[in-house]
């Protein structure tokens, strides 16, 4: 019986890390679809969703069968609440992802980001993919070391955020009310994606080390 529970509990966690896989590759294609105007790349983030919706569901009556069966304790209890909620980030990820699909499909053959921030979403995508592919690495092998390198990419992709208001507020912004709204929107979109990730590891920190940081790294 023991056997089979810590085969479920590792095999929750490798549940975790294919969802990573998931939602990191929902947001690569959210965000060529938002730069290209692709629709069809749009509708495929929109439609996978539910799989990641799905996903979540499973792993969460998984946990709560686990809980009500094992009753378990220490770190067997930190395990599983912790992928009760890691679940819960994920899943709200690729909800932003989808979210960036909808405004492209939404402004669709037009496209949503008019080109004087182009760049500022393109370098937004890589530090979202970046972000997502080491938070896969957290979960996979519970590395709080390498947890600690998610802060400092978070804090550019803060930085991204910031750059984005800068251009919108400027006094010759030329694209109108309503491309501001969603360039504000989408900048919102990848800001949080960021922070969910962050959220993420915190949660293996406290996972391994039974301590809550307050922040992953010290501000430079």
């Amino acid at each position: 019986m023991r056997e089979s529970y810590r085969e479920e509990l590792d095999d929750i966690n490798h549940c975790l890390v294919e969802l990573t896989n998931s939602v990191g590759s929902a947001m690569s294609t959210a965000t060529t679809a938002l730069l290209d105007a692709d629709v069809a790349l749009a509708d495929l983030v929109i439609a996978g969703d539910a799989h990641i919706d799905a996903v979540r569901v499973s792993v969460d009556e998984r946990c709560f069968t686990l809980l009500a069966r094992q009753q378990p304790v220490a770190t067997d209890l930190r395990a599983i609440t912790t992928a009760m909620a890691t679940v819960q980030d994920l899943e709200r990820m690729g909800d932003l992802a989808q979210h960036i699909a909808k405004v492209a499909r939404m402004r669709f053959p037009e496209p949503a980001v008019p080109q004087e921030v182009r760049p500022v979403f393109l370098e937004a995508g890589h530090v979202a993919e970046s972000l997502v592919a080491k938070t896969g690495r957290v979960i996979a092998k519970r590395d709080v070391d390498a947890a600690m390198e998610l802060e400092a990419e978070d804090d550019l992709m803060d930085k991204l955020h910031q750059q984005l208001f800068r251009e919108l507020l400027s006094d010759d912004w030329p694209h109108g009310i309503e491309s501001a709204i969603d360039i504000t929107l989408l900048g919102r979109y990848y800001e949080r994606f960021a922070d969910h990730a962050v959220s993420v590891a915190r949660r293996v920190v406290y996972l391994v080390t039974g301590e809550r940081p307050i922040a992953l790294a010290p501000s430079s």
